[in-house]
């Protein structure tokens, strides 16, 4: 069987590429289409990966500023001659579903979300901080992107959700069923510790707008609880501003013993953004450590309330103080937020993902 991976873009790491370096796990022999790459932005081990590009990576600026060249993405993909191949995965949130897969092709679509931009433009704009006249650009080719997006979509042949957020989203945006697969938490990093917690919260992402980062920091400052705050981004500046002397920015941490401490001691793991999965939370458990989360997204499938975490249902401060006043590390087991994690570990996302695979092969 020969299997050919898309993915849309490889200028950046994120969750997006911790689930296709697992997929090249998978499919070593497999190469890998995408719009743009920039191998000093990525990993060195992308380097031994047969990566196939598109006419984009040709074009001024696009690795800093992909999104600028956002009417192009559907050219890209159109664009690569997949006809030698019996199965096409596309790991996408964005444009790469729209690769054209050949009659005998099975199109398997790991969706990561339906392209967040084109349907929930309005929640993503109030968020970025995008001027009025691209605004208005914007609006104007939605309509056409979206018509696109929407017949791609359903030229694939089997859709796979993140979450139950995005097979929702898969019905609403896209008219198509699809069975959920969680994408792999590597589980086995982080453990829970014999040590008792210290008195901080913790809160780890990048520092961009749709994160929230902002609320978590708003709420700890007008509380006067410790909150340590690691990653980098755009918004840093501003929340530093914003925030007490009772709030601690570390900045980047890399993977290792530093951040499985911050992980294992803190009191709870602060996940205030809408997200479609949301690993970190998963980590927070794995580490023993409970999360309090906006009840919204992935974090509905990964928090078990009451038992591995709390739930605040508006993200407002005032929501957020409320759960944090009445939260109460003690009350929940290390060994209960750790089994649930195990739940989303690296090698149950490998068996489920090829037992698909294995179903439906051949049923285009």
């Amino acid at each position: 069987m020969k299997v050919a991976l898309v993915h849309d873009w490889l200028n950046q790491k994120g969750g997006a590429e911790n689930v296709l370096e697992v997929m090249a796990g998978l499919f070593p022999k497999a190469p890998i289409y995408t719009s743009i790459y920039d191998p000093d932005r990525m990993p060195p081990e992308y380097r031994s990966w047969d990566i196939r590009t598109s006419f984009m990576r040709r074009l001024p600026g696009v690795v800093k500023h992909h999104q600028t060249y956002m009417p192009l993405y559907p050219l890209a993909f159109r664009s690569f001659d997949l006809s030698d191949y019996d199965l096409v995965i596309s790991n996408k949130s964005g444009f790469c579903h729209g690769v054209r897969a050949w009659p005998d092709t099975v199109h398997i679509s790991y969706c990561l979300t339906p392209t967040r931009y084109l349907w929930m433009y309005d929640l993503y704009q109030q968020r970025e901080d995008i001027r009025p006249l691209v605004d208005v650009i914007v609006r104007r080719i939605l309509p056409g992107l979206r018509r696109w997006d929407y017949a791609a979509a359903q030229r694939v042949n089997h859709f796979i959700a993140i979450s139950s957020a995005v097979q929702t989203r898969i019905r609403r945006f896209y008219d198509r069923d699809s069975v959920v697969i969680y994408p792999p938490v590597d589980t086995d990093r982080y453990t829970p510790s014999a040590e008792p917690p210290e008195d901080y919260f913790l809160v780890v992402g990048r520092l961009i707008p749709y994160k929230r980062v902002d609320l978590a920091v708003q709420t700890f400052t007008e509380l006067g609880l410790p909150l340590v705050v690691v990653g980098d981004g755009r918004d840093r500046a501003k929340l530093e501003a914003m925030s007490g002397p009772n709030v601690t920015f570390l900045g980047q941490v890399p993977d290792g013993p530093e951040l499985l401490t911050l992980f294992r001691r803190c009191q709870a793991f602060v996940f205030p953004g809408l997200e479609d999965f949301g690993i970190a939370p998963v980590e927070a458990q794995a580490a023993g450590r409970p999360v309090i989360a906006y009840a919204g997204g992935g974090a509905l499938d990964t928090v078990q309330e009451g038992v591995t975490g709390a739930l605040f249902h508006e993200q407002t401060p005032e929501a957020l103080a409320a759960v944090v006043r009445d939260f109460a590390a003690a009350g929940y087991d290390p060994l209960a937020c750790r089994a649930n994690a195990e739940r989303f570990n690296t090698e149950t996302f490998k068996s489920e993902l090829r037992a698909f695979i294995e179903e439906h092969h051949g049923t285009t």
